[in-house]
């Protein structure tokens, strides 16, 4: 099972193909698309999924929300499969 709060990037990766760090914040983007999908406000997202304080970073928070937001769908259009093959990773 990944890390259910690993640390994040202030942007996420954008290449074509699954990435360490995707599979290592699997649990990220799964709790990203669903407050996306419970219509939450954005800052309140960062603050508690990515630990941003949107207040006092509010480039780097809003940067990190759209950026792992867009991962996060990408990864459930077309990188879950490989995410399946590969299986979770083990946590830290």
């Amino acid at each position: 099972m990944p890390p259910l709060d690993p640390k994040v990037a202030d942007t996420a990766p954008d290449e074509q193909v699954l990435t360490p760090y995707d599979q290592q914040h699997a649990v990220t983007y799964v709790r990203l698309l669903d407050a996306e999908k419970a219509n939450a406000d954005w800052q309140e997202v960062a603050r508690i999924v990515l630990c941003i304080d949107p207040i006092s970073e509010p480039d780097r928070a809003r940067r990190a929300y759209e950026s792992h937001l867009a991962r996060a769908k990408w990864v459930a259009r077309h990188g879950y499969r490989d995410l399946l093959a590969r299986g979770w990773p083990k946590g830290e």
